[in-house]
């Protein structure tokens, strides 16, 4: 009776459905399966998942069976494919991006906004993203980054709109990009992108997902309505506005201002971070989340983990049909599609529906028992074994953590 296959025919019919909106993301939960049963039985086969990476980063297919393998094999091979030296010498423009780079490092947005960058800047223009404090980034090559300017010192450190603000001037006297492109995000750059707007007595496009043919389109309102405007040079770009380069390797050439910035008179006193419950934070906003499953042996001892790691709580949906977390609390396709950059799941094996929720998160961290569970294929970090010794081990390390900084402080 184990050998029985099961058919999901929905499933089935997204997998042959190119167009459906949950084709990539199945594809994707699935690690790239290349085959599928029809409706009549029949194997199908996925064409554009069949092969590996070439030198140039073209995808090669090799018949004679050498490529074939696991799936560690064919990621290894695409991870060693040498990626295309996009060089621009003499750039006929520039189109400059201020990213969010929350943590030092960029977000999924910053790379979108990178890639509708590059979109707009093509082959004559070259792609100059403006980084201001101490950054932890290095793949801003493979991110589509041609010209980097970085602005460090304290004076930008922390909430210092007006100092940046006189730098992006700066940068606009001396330079003039084409374009700025800000993240139309909480996080500080559709702040920023609003207040350079004000300087230079531009009308920014806001909330932008889309940019064609001299063309932009925003959302307005509560979403329902979108508005359809010519180009501006200033854009405000929403999260998914553009692929993210993937395909070519940039030269990523420092820059450096042709005169000093002018220190600002801050008006604005930044007092530091206010800590925040990490309860209260609605699951959507939420930085970092601990997710839990049906895998949970102890629920206290998971409380308690969230609490000392200072992460919101999540759960799948299997753990709140059985009473453990509230509904509010559910991630994924039925619950709540979330964007953290971490995103540590422990005891979730991954159904279709939790990989759909979580697919916009940066970092996955998976903790199960199950080596080949799909969770673990999803994530870019795996640790196999008991979910209550692994969260006891966590406390442990994070309050050794917190007294030796506490120590140190002292």
């Amino acid at each position: 009776m184990n050998d029985i296959v099961r058919r999901d025919p929905r499933a089935e019919w997204i997998a042959r459905n190119r167009l459906h909106p949950l084709h990539a993301a199945m594809q994707s939960a699935q690690g790239g399966e290349v085959r599928w049963m029809g409706p009549h039985g029949v194997i199908r086969k996925n064409p554009h998942a069949v092969g590996f990476l070439g030198p140039n980063g073209i995808r090669r297919i090799d018949r004679s069976g050498g490529q074939q393998g696991s799936g560690v094999r064919r990621a290894s091979v695409a991870q060693e494919a040498q990626l295309l030296l996009h060089v621009v010498e003499q750039p006929a423009f520039l189109v400059a991006v201020v990213p969010d780079m929350v943590g030092g490092r960029l977000s999924s947005h910053d790379k979108d906004l990178l890639g509708l960058a590059r979109k707009l800047a093509g082959n004559d223009g070259a792609v100059l993203a403006v980084v201001f404090g101490e950054h932890k980034e290095s793949a801003f090559d493979s991110a589509g980054v041609d010209r980097l300017l970085h602005l460090s010192g304290g004076e930008y450190d922390g909430y210092a709109p007006e100092q940046r603000i006189l730098a992006l001037r700066n940068l606009e006297n001396q330079l003039a990009p084409r374009h700025w492109l800000f993240p139309d995000s909480r996080n500080g750059g559709g702040e920023l992108g609003r207040r350079l707007a004000a300087a230079l007595g531009e009308r920014p496009a806001g909330r932008v997902w889309q940019v064609e043919d001299g063309r932009c389109i925003g959302r307005a309102g509560a979403g329902r309505e979108d508005i359809q405007r010519a180009l501006p040079r200033l854009l405000l770009a929403a999260a998914e506005c553009a692929e993210p380069v993937s395909e070519t390797r940039h030269e990523v050439r420092e820059l450096h201002m042709a005169e000093q910035v002018a220190r600002n008179l801050p008006r604005i006193e930044d007092l530091g971070p206010v800590a925040v419950d990490p309860a209260r934070i609605p699951m959507t906003e939420a930085e970092f989340i601990l997710s839990g499953g049906n895998g949970v042996q102890d629920w206290t001892l998971f409380h308690q983990a969230a609490a000392v790691l200072g992460a919101t709580e999540g759960a799948s949906r299997v753990a709140v049909d059985d009473g453990h977390m509230p509904r509010n609390r559910q991630v994924g396709a039925t619950g709540t599609w979330v964007t953290a950059r971490v995103y540590l799941a422990v005891g979730i094996s991954g159904a279709i529906q939790h990989l759909q929720g979580i697919g916009a998160c940066d970092k996955v961290v998976a903790v199960n028992r199950d080596a080949g569970c799909d969770m673990i294929k999803r994530a870019d970090l795996s640790v196999i074994g008991d979910s209550t010794e692994i969260l006891r081990a966590l406390i442990r390390l994070a309050e050794a953590h917190r007294n030796g900084a506490a120590r140190d402080a002292a």
